[in-house]
C-alpha cells in the first residue's frame, strides 16, 4: 500500500506499508531510499534448483512480530504493526517501486498539472472491494472526509489539510487540488493522502467503532480472515485484485512477543522470516546449517532510534540540560556494544546519504566532564551528598520508558542509565507491552523520557513530527515540541519545488533540532532479515526487499513446508 512515517518498536515484519510510523520490534526491514548510497549484501548458500519451474501459486507466508495490531482501519492505524496488516489489506493511490519511483496502484496512470496545483489520477476500473463493491471517485471523496472529520483520531491530518479540495470528473477520474504549491504531494499520495476507503462502510460510523477496526474490508491484495488478538492475525489472497492474484494463498501474522523465542520458531520454521538482533546476525547464523535453511540480508535501515524528552516535564525544557544529557551518551558504544557495530551514527531526523542529509550540525558530541559542568552551570549540584543531583530541593530523577520484547532498546536504557548515573541523575527504566506502551503512554504523553524509533519515508518533509500543531491526542509529536522557527521551515519547505532551495531549508532545521535536542538521536541499525529458502522471488533493490511482495511465491513440493500449519 502506501508509504508514511510510522511509530514502531523495531522488531516487525518488513512486508507491508512503509507509511510514517512508531518503529516497534521484531523485524522491520526498514526500506532504503532512492539516491542513497548504501551497504547491501546478501548471505546465501541454498540450491534453488526447486524454483525451475517457475512461478506457481499456494502455500502460505508465516511472519513474526514481537507486537499485536491497534487497529486495521487506515488512517487510524499509526504503528508499524497495524500498518503492516493494512499495507496488505488496503490499496492506495500509487506506490514505490523497488528504486522508489513511484509507481501506479488504484490510479493506473496520473498527470501533473498546472505547476503541480492539480494532479489528475486515473483509477483502474475493475478495482473492487473486498465484498464486491466498485472502487470509486466517491470513495476518494469520502476518505478526505473522513480523515478531516474532528471525530476521526488520525495523525495523517495534514495530506488531507493541504489540498483545497477533490474534484470529480467522472466514476474513475479525481483531480486533486492545491491551493498552493505543494512538494511532497506525489510522495504524500504514496503515503497517507493516497489511503482510499470504501465510503459505502463507513458513512455515519463512528471511527472508533467501526467493525473495520477489527475485520477490514479493503481493495488490496489480501483479504482478511481473522484476528486472534495477542496471537495471530491471518489473511488470504484476494482472487480478484486488479493488479493481478499474489502469488501465495496464505498470510500469516504471528505474535511472539519475545526475539529470542522468535529466533527458535525461524530455526524450527514455525514462522518464513524475521529481522535478525545485530547479535543473532553476527554470531549466531553464520553456520553451514543456518545457510542452508536461510538467506540472510544487510543493508543500511531507514529507521532511527531516540531518546525523546516530554517537554511537560520541567526537567526536559532548558536546552541546556537537555544538551548536557546528549553530551553523556556515548553513541559509538551503543552501536559497537549493543549493535555489534551494525549501524552508523544519527545526528538527526534523515538517513546519512540522502540528497537533504546535513553532516555537519551542532550534534553533541560525547564529553562526559562538559555534561557535568554543565549541569552544575544549570544549578544542579549534591548538595546533601547522597549520589543524586538536586536543586531547589528537587531531585534529578525520571523515568526513562521503552516497549517490550526490543532487547536492543533494554540494553540501550541499561547504558544510558549507568551513563546518566555517573552524572548523578537517577533513572528509572520502565519496560511495557507494546499495545499498552502506545495506548497508555505515547498516545496521552504519560512519560518523562522514551526511546522509540522512527521510519521516516522518503520526502524530507517533517511536518507530522515537528510542527506545534501536531502535539495532540495521538498525533505525532507527542514530545510537545514547539518552535515558531521550525514550524516556518517546515511550512516553507512544504511550499516550494525547488530541490536547492529545500535543501537549505531542512539543512536548517537539521541544525535546530541537533541544538536543541527534542532528542538525542542515538543510532540508525542495519536493516538484517532472515527469509527461508523455500521463498522465492525476494530481490534486494534499493527499496530493501518487500517492494515486490505480492510476487514471491513457493514451490509447489514446499508449499507445505510449516510444521504448525
Amino acid at each position: 500500500m502506501a508509504s508514511h512515517r510510522t511509530l514502531g518498536d523495531d522488531g516487525i515484519p518488513f512486508i507491508g506499508a512503509t507509511r510514517p510510523r512508531i518503529v516497534f520490534g521484531a523485524f522491520v526491514a526498514v526500506l532504503v531510499a532512492a539516491g542513497c548510497t548504501c551497504s547491501r549484501s546478501v548471505d546465501k548458500a541454498y540450491d534453488d534448483s526447486a524454483s525451475a519451474a517457475g512461478p506457481v501459486t499456494g502455500g502460505s507466508w508465516i511472519v513474526g512480530s514481537i507486537g499485536d495490531a491497534s487497529s486495521l482501519l487506515p488512517l487510524i492505524a499509526a504503528d508499524s504493526a497495524s500498518n503492516d496488516i493494512v499495507g496488505k489489506v488496503y490499496c492506495s493511490l500509487l506506490r514505490y517501486g523497488p528504486n522508489y519511483e513511484i509507481l501506479g496502484d488504484l490510479a493506473d496512470r496520473y498527470e501533473v498539472l498546472e505547476d503541480g496545483l492539480r494532479i489528475r489520477f486515473h483509477l483502474n476500473p475493475e478495482a473492487r472491494w473486498h465484498d464486491g463493491q466498485p472502487v470509486t471517485a466517491d470513495d476518494l471523496l469520502f476518505t478526505r472526509a473522513f480523515a478531516l472529520d474532528p471525530k476521526t483520531p488520525t495523525p495523517y491530518k495534514s495530506g488531507f489539510e493541504v489540498m483545497k479540495g477533490i474534484e470529480k470528473l467522472d466514476a474513475h477520474t479525481v483531480d486533486y487540488v492545491y491551493g498552493k504549491p505543494f512538494s511532497p504531494a506525489l510522495d504524500d499520495l504514496v503515503g497517507s493522502a493516497g489511503t482510499v476507503l470504501p465510503k459505502h462502510l463507513l458513512t455515519g460510523v463512528d471511527p472508533l467503532t467501526s467493525p473495520l477496526n477489527r475485520a477490514p474490508v479493503g481493495c488490496g491484495p489480501y483479504k482478511f480472515k481473522r484476528w486472534d488478538a495477542q496471537r495471530e492475525i491471518e489473511l488470504v489472497a484476494n482472487d480478484d485484485w486488479f493488479r493481478g492474484r499474489a502469488k501465495i494463498d496464505h498470510y500469516l501474522y504471528r505474535i511472539i512477543p519475545d526475539q529470542a523465542t522468535m529466533f527458535l520458531e525461524l530455526q524450527n520454521h514455525g514462522i518464513d522470516a524475521m529481522g535478525l538482533r545485530p547479535q543473532q546476525f553476527a554470531k549466531q547464523t553464520d553456520t553451514p546449517k543456518f545457510k542452508q535453511a536461510f538467506r540472510k540480508y544487510r543493508y543500511t535501515g531507514f529507521n532511527y532510534t531516540y531518546i525523546g524528552f516530554n517537554f511537560n516535564n520541567p526537567l526536559f525544557q532548558d536546552v541546556n540540560i537537555r544538551r548536557a544529557l546528549a553530551h553523556a551518551v556515548d553513541k559509538r558504544e551503543i552501536i559497537d556494544g549493543v549493535h555489534y557495530g551494525l549501524g552508523q551514527v544519527s545526528t538527526g531526523p534523515y538517513r546519512p546519504g540522502m540528497w537533504y542529509y546535513k553532516a555537519s550540525t551542532a550534534d553533541p558530541e560525547y564529553d562526559l566532564q562538559k555534561a557535568k559542568t554543565m549541569l552544575a552551570a544549570a544549578g544542579w549540584t549534591d548538595s546533601d551528598g547522597d549520589g543524586v543531583l538536586d536543586r531547589d530541593g528537587q531531585k534529578f530523577e525520571f523515568e526513562l520508558i521503552t516497549n517490550q520484547g526490543n532487547l536492543q532498546r533494554k540494553q540501550v536504557a541499561e547504558i544510558t542509565q549507568a551513563r546518566f548515573k555517573a552524572l548523578g541523575i537517577d533513572v528509572k527504566i520502565r519496560i511495557v507491552e507494546w499495545s499498552a506502551f502506545l495506548a497508555e503512554f505515547v498516545h496521552k504523553r504519560k512519560f518523562d523520557a522514551i526511546i522509540l524509533g522512527w521510519n521516516t519515508g522518503i520526502d524530507p518533509d517533517q511536518y507530522d513530527m515537528w510542527h506545534s500543531s501536531k502535539t495532540g491526542e495521538q498525533e505525532f509529536n507527542f514530545i510537545g515540541y514547539r518552535n515558531p522557527k521550525v514550524d516556518d521551515l517546515l511550512e516553507r519547505g512544504r511550499r516550494t519545488f525547488d530541490q536547492d532551495e529545500r535543501k537549505a531549508i531542512y539543512g536548517e532545521l537539521q541544525d535546530i533540532l541537533a541544538w536543541e535536542q527534542p532528542y538525542i538521536f542515538l543510532f540508525i541499525g542495519d536493516s538484517l532479515p532472515a527469509i527461508q529458502n523455500r521463498v522465492q522471488g525476494v530481490q534486494l533493490a534499493e527499496a530493501g526487499i518487500g517492494y515486490n511482495f505480492e510476487d514471491w511465491w513457493i514451490p509447489k513440493p514446499q508449499q507445505g513446508f510449516h510444521l504448525r500449519h
